[in-house]
């Protein structure tokens, strides 16, 4: 019988190669990454948001948040619009692109995974992400920032 770090380790890593599958079939159909449509879903949700606040609310790092804005804005999905009553301030708007793709875009959990968790119980939904809490503070990383590069076994997966 295998013991219980080593079958959560193998579901970590199963976990974390079915997120890359994924990014990359959303690369390919939409030309995003999940991080980028995180962003994006944010910005068109919140209609006009600052880069402080996106950050916070998306969880990722100032810097990290930054490079994916510019790479959303190059690609014509978002702009940047300096505020008229505080010129510091600059706000970030979806283009009608954008908000399209926001809006055509899949689920970010994989489909199979959103189906299925929407047949549980909300109680049933609720201890598993509570479970995944516990899992991300067990491993003390509960002021990680969840850049969109994950080293595994010192193989690179880059989600960007």
């Amino acid at each position: 019988m295998q013991s219980v770090d080593y079958r959560v380790l193998c579901s970590l890593r199963r976990i974390i190669r079915a997120v890359a599958i994924y990014s990359r079939r959303l690369n390919s159909g939409f030309g995003l990454t999940s991080p980028q449509l995180i962003c994006l879903r944010a910005v068109v949700s919140n209609e006009s948001i600052t880069l402080s606040r996106l950050t916070s609310e998306v969880s990722l790092s100032p810097s990290t948040v930054t490079g994916i804005v510019d790479r959303l804005e190059a690609k014509g999905l978002l702009k940047r619009e300096r505020s008229r009553e505080d010129r510091r301030k600059v706000y970030l708007l979806p283009s009608p692109e954008g908000r399209d793709i926001a809006e055509r875009s899949p689920s970010l959990l994989q489909d199979r995974l959103s189906s299925s968790l929407n047949k549980l119980s909300d109680e049933e939904q609720i201890l598993i992400a509570e479970s995944l809490e516990r899992v991300v503070h067990l491993m003390e990383v509960q002021d990680f920032d969840a850049s969109p590069n994950l080293i595994i076994n010192q193989i690179s997966v880059k989600l960007t």
